[in-house]
């Protein structure tokens, strides 16, 4: 029983390691290889972890060796875009001028109904008003509306906006975060000050950001009765 625990753990973390290794974007919506070696991953580490007569080398040296070939074909697509578009496709229109391309639906084996889902997702319920409707690498369908059926950005109406600020963790679960608070060029006593303007302390602080103008943002662990 110990033995298969230690077993457990060592292809968790190693597991774990490699996932890490090959990158956040395959944390995401995959492509068909990324896909293709995750699964091949979940089988080899299956095997040894159920039969304890297995060699745990057996079945991390064949994860390690999948997690090569993939680094190895991810700088490749990098690199050439031949080797990008032979492991990863490319997109295909599926709508355009507010037209449904048969061919294109067909093609891709993506029905009228499936079409309709991801447009309906993407906040349309009018097809009339997309001009285009784009079937991604990974599996996701873009939609461009018609300008005249976009939503007017802050240019198009004429209204003068503040930029967006980025709000940087000051204090975390009641701890600070030292870093942080020198990037953005505040310090402990200016904390403590908004701290005690609303009666919060360190301790029962959940979340303090603030930004570069000195906005912030305070989360209590607990909140006032």
């Amino acid at each position: 029983m110990l033995l298969t625990y230690l077993r457990t753990v060592v292809l968790y973390l190693t597991l774990t390691i490699v996932i890490r290794l090959m990158g956040k974007r395959q944390l995401g919506e995959m492509e068909p290889s990324e896909f293709v070696v995750a699964m091949l991953i979940a089988d080899l580490a299956a095997v040894p972890m159920q039969d304890a007569g297995i060699p745990l080398s057996e079945g991390i040296l064949p994860i390690l060796t999948i997690l090569a070939l993939e680094l190895l074909l991810s700088c490749g697509a990098f690199r050439f875009l031949w080797l990008r578009k032979l492991l990863c496709g490319s997109p295909v229109i599926l709508m355009e001028n507010g037209k449904i391309l048969y061919e294109n639906l067909k093609k891709t084996r993506i029905t009228v109904d499936e079409l309709i889902e991801h447009v309906r997702e993407n906040g349309t319920t009018d097809l009339s008003t997309v001009q285009y409707a784009i079937l991604e690498t990974n599996g996701n369908i873009s939609t461009l509306l018609y300008a005249k059926n976009a939503p007017a950005d802050a240019k198009s109406a004429g209204i003068r906006v503040s930029e967006n600020e980025l709000p940087v963790a000051v204090i975390s679960d009641g701890k600070w975060l030292s870093q942080n608070l020198a990037l953005c060029g505040r310090s402990r006593a200016w904390v403590r000050e908004r701290l005690a303007a609303n009666g919060c302390p360190t301790r029962d602080v959940l979340l303090f950001t603030v930004t570069s103008s000195g906005k912030t943002y305070l989360a209590r662990k607990r909140e006032k009765q």
